[in-house]
């Protein structure tokens, strides 16, 4: 049933009311290229696409105005912000995006039917460099996201508004929400991962170093699962 839904879908190319696509952004204006490819994709086949601002002041919201069904303002914070969109979504499954990732109409076809047939999941991420050593950090993400349940925010998770809704949204914390809710979802139902891929931003990899990037995440990542707050971390290692 859901295989005959999704080609029915993709065939009409008309998904209003079936997914929402949410998308936080802050201070985007530099990234507005690869938003409005992912955007384009998304209201071509008819997904609804909700940009929620957390008070850009570098002119985001003048550029992201036309990109959007719908624009959500909301306080600052991933987490606030996709449950601000989400809170307002009318289809039936919230996809979760970050700005500086794309999702491209092939992959968005190709895995509709497994989205439409599951409770969530996430995809497999590719990260945008030619770089070699970023194939096998792809590589280590995607197999510890397999073998753990647990995904990061740039692999685009996905999940039927009704278990979201259940579930509370995403807790307001200021880091690891992603985390966060992963953990709560896999207790309930262990997600689907994808093997079409999402490309995301080397941005953050090359401004850092990739190994110096490496080693922060895993720090931040081994601090939250001994116990150590969020807040804190957003002190320690952002601030």
């Amino acid at each position: 049933m859901a295989a005959l839904l999704g080609k029915v879908l993709v065939a009409g190319a008309r998904w209003t009311n079936v997914i929402s696509v949410v998308i936080p952004v802050l201070r985007e204006a530099e990234n507005i290229s690869t938003l409005r490819q992912s955007t384009q994709t998304f209201r071509t086949l008819g997904a609804e696409v909700i940009i929620v601002d957390g008070g850009s002041d570098d002119g985001t919201l003048d550029l992201v105005r036309s990109l959007a069904d719908q624009l959500v303002h909301a306080p600052t914070g991933r987490a606030k912000q996709m449950n601000a969109g989400a809170e307002v979504a009318s289809g039936q499954i919230l996809l979760f995006l970050h700005a500086d990732t794309f999702l491209s109409e092939e992959v968005f076809r190709e895995s509709f039917d497994e989205i439409w047939g599951s409770q969530w999941g996430r995809f497999d991420i590719r990260i945008d460099s030619s770089k070699y050593l970023y194939r096998v950090i792809e590589f280590l993400i995607n197999l510890r996201s397999r073998l753990s349940g647990i995904a990061t925010g740039d692999q685009a998770i996905f999940v039927k508004k009704t278990l979201f809704t259940d579930m509370g949204g995403f807790a307001d914390i200021p880091l690891m929400e992603d985390v966060e809710i992963c953990r709560r979802l896999k207790a309930k139902v262990r997600p689907v991962c994808l093997n079409q891929k999402v490309v995301t931003s080397a941005r953050y990899w090359e401004r850092n170093g990739p190994f110096r990037t490496i080693f922060r995440m895993w720090g931040i990542r081994f601090a939250y699962w001994i116990g150590v707050s969020p807040e804190y971390l957003v002190e320690r290692y952002y601030r």
